[in-house]
């Protein structure tokens, strides 16, 4: 216990980035993935292409690559951008990607007939996505959309490689400055990244129970 106290406050620090970059990011995937379904499923065909291209870039390129861009390309053409929100930007984006498949997964299971009828009532198609299709989208998405969410959490370790001081950087330097603790250093870290996902993943448990029970 007395290496966690002399650490104490490593931890903390590395664990609020790890936090805030997850909050972050994760709000940038939601929104961009549920605005790239909506133009996934839209009846213009350039916003289709838009969000396929987008889609398709993401899911197929590593992530390491996008930080890479983001971080070192972008200065290239004067567009500079910090480490911190160069990584909220990074995974924000390439999650959107994932965010947007499961989102439009929702959107095709919801019966072809509700948005047929919200037409018949005079509803324009981005009125009834809004008010009849999305909202029933996001009750069948829960689970998988959660998964994307949580899996989001652990990608943030690729930060670590970018001077960002967050969970994963702590490990080469508390074990270079403890030799022998690598086991009570890995408990620690692994300790600190179940504190953010555990209770993501019982909430998000809790949400899809209570949605089943609305359907």
């Amino acid at each position: 216990m007395q290496f966690y106290a002399d650490n104490a406050g490593l931890f903390w620090d590395a664990f609020l980035t790890t936090l805030g970059m997850s909050v972050l990011a994760g709000l940038l995937a939601v929104v961009l993935g549920t605005l790239l379904a909506a133009f996934r499923v839209s009846p213009i065909l350039p916003l289709r292409g838009l969000a396929t291209f987008y889609v398709e870039t993401f899911r197929n390129t590593p992530l390491t690559v996008v930080f890479f861009f983001i971080i070192f390309g972008l200065p290239q053409i004067d567009f500079v951008i910090g480490f911190f929100p160069g990584s909220v930007l990074a995974v924000g984006l390439y999650t959107a990607a994932f965010v947007c498949e499961a989102v439009r997964s929702g959107i095709n299971s919801v019966s072809p007939g509700q948005a047929e009828a919200a037409r018949a009532l005079g509803l324009t198609f981005g009125q009834s996505l809004r008010q009849v299709v999305l909202p029933q989208a996001f009750r069948t998405v829960v689970p998988p959309l959660g998964n994307v969410l949580i899996a989001m959490v652990k990608n943030t370790s690729i930060a670590a490689g970018f001077s960002v001081s967050e969970l994963s950087s702590l490990l080469p330097r508390l074990v270079n400055a403890n030799a022998g603790e690598l086991v009570l250093v890995l408990v620690g870290v692994v300790a600190c990244y179940m504190v953010i996902t555990l209770p993501a993943a019982l909430a998000l448990n809790r949400i899809e129970r209570r949605v089943a029970i609305l359907r």
